[in-house]
């Protein structure tokens, strides 16, 4: 855990809990590890609903705890619609961690840590060996990962199954056995059985997570050389888009030049996946190209510059999000920004949040702004931002049309604007840019 610092004084730790051997450990060693600081663990348990006595399983798991003095908390999922069978584990793993991160953020827990260890990671470096992962893919997992609101900890990477299950026989402690560990149908399923024979050719858990643990070190020192080059190539600005030396870039040569590319791609294009393989290679070779005029790809637009120097990669208006209901609070919007909003009372007069929005300006709000209010559009910052990404600025909207433009201090004029007393832009494209550092495994594997 000190390996995994900092933390507060007096930490408060949110622990997922299945009811697994693994899981059920990791929350007795955080306990034991939080107490004698001070702080408190509390246990998080997902019900999934996939299985009829999940819900039973959930009480018995609280009860274990509760037993130890652990606070425990059941976040239900209730499912996203019909999912196939073969996305099911994907789907119900994002609903997991979105539950999760939620009560932290509102709980206003710093750290979220899941029970992940050893041989998870020997098999996630296989299953990322067989797909055709790169060297990045090929790190595997990371012992802290930085999410929206909170610090996603891995402190297990070093540790095995058997040593965890001992932990749970040495307190005399039961665990709960989800039959889904022994689905065949599932590729990590599949992976486990085939251990004892890769471990017979020499392939065994530990030289496996021990080849992810080195590769993890190679990542990491190329994402310190990467956040190096992007600081001399990028300059990302808050309404959302980036400018790339391209002199800077071409220097780079194709793998580094590419991975630039990619960057600025992912954080551009909101969280999608950025280009990748023989399309990186030939966006960066037409884009360091002098007969280059632009293209779109993943998301995003990029442009020459003005005189040639730089290039613009801008979100593209097609694939901007589509508007979404707005709320007091924090609201966010096309995985690039997030918009606090102070609203107006509900039942106030000419007020309440019924029918707000937050989208995208397009032509048709800039060319309103521009005749309500000329002097936000006239301002050096509104001309500083280029057409093709002025299309894609957030913007609220009311039942009457374009309300707000946080990037061009715009509000509407005249009467019935009480709805929305103050909004706040904040853009995620220089955060997602150089990106959390990747931070492998704490014990030297």
């Amino acid at each position: 855990m000190d390996a995994l610092a900092p933390f507060e004084p007096r930490p408060h730790l949110a622990v997922a809990v299945s009811g697994g051997a693994d899981s059920l450990a990791l929350a007795f060693l955080a306990d034991a590890w939080v107490r004698s600081r001070g702080g408190v663990v509390t246990a998080l348990t997902v019900d999934h609903r996939l299985r009829p006595e999940s819900a039973a399983e959930a009480r018995r798991v609280g009860r274990w705890l509760g037993a130890r003095g652990i606070a425990h908390r059941v976040l239900r999922w209730d499912g996203d619609g019909p999912v196939p069978r073969r996305a099911l584990q994907a789907r119900a793993r994002m609903a997991r961690y979105r539950l999760l991160e939620a009560w932290c953020a509102r709980a206003g827990v710093l750290h979220l840590m899941t029970a992940h260890h050893r041989d998870d990671q020997a098999e996630t470096f296989l299953l990322r060996l067989g797909q055709g992962s790169g060297l990045m893919g090929l790190a595997a997992m990371a012992a802290v990962r930085e999410l929206d609101s909170v610090r996603l900890l891995r402190p297990l990477l070093g540790m095995s199954r058997a040593g965890l299950e001992a932990v749970l026989v040495a307190e005399g402690q039961d665990w709960v056995h989800d039959p889904s560990n022994l689905d065949t149908a599932y590729a990590r399923v599949r992976l486990r059985a085939l251990m004892p024979e890769l471990a017979a050719e020499g392939l065994d858990v530990p030289h496996m997570a021990g080849l992810a643990g080195r590769f993890a070190a190679v990542r990491a020192a190329l994402d310190g050389r990467m956040a190096a080059r992007l600081a001399h190539a990028a300059r990302p600005h808050p309404a959302g888009f980036v400018r790339l030396d391209r002199a800077v870039l071409a220097a780079c040569g194709p793998w580094e030049g590419e991975r630039v590319l990619a960057r600025a791609f992912g954080a551009v294009g909101g969280g999608g996946y950025p280009p990748r393989g023989e399309r990186l290679e030939r966006l960066y070779r037409d884009v360091t190209a002098d007969a280059f005029r632009g293209r779109t790809l993943a998301g995003c637009r990029v442009l020459p510059g003005a005189g040639g120097s730089d290039l613009l990669v801008c979100r593209e208006a097609a694939a901007a999000a589509p508007p979404v209901p707005a709320a007091s609070g924090l609201n966010r919007w096309d995985g690039r920004f997030v918009l606090r909003l102070t609203l107006a009372r509900r039942g106030a007069r000419g007020g309440g949040a019924q029918g707000l929005r937050i989208g995208a300006l397009g032509r048709t709000g800039w060319a309103t702004a521009r005749r309500d209010r000329p002097e936000c559009v006239a301002t050096a910052a509104a001309r500083a931002i280029p057409a093709p990404a002025r299309a894609v600025l957030p913007a609220v909207f009311d039942r009457r049309g374009l309300l707000a433009v946080p990037h061009l201090g715009y509000r509407r004029s005249g009467r019935g604007t009480a709805t929305l007393l103050d909004a706040e832009c904040r853009p995620l494209v220089a955060e997602t840019l150089a990106g959390p550092r990747f931070f492998g495994s704490p014990h030297g594997l």
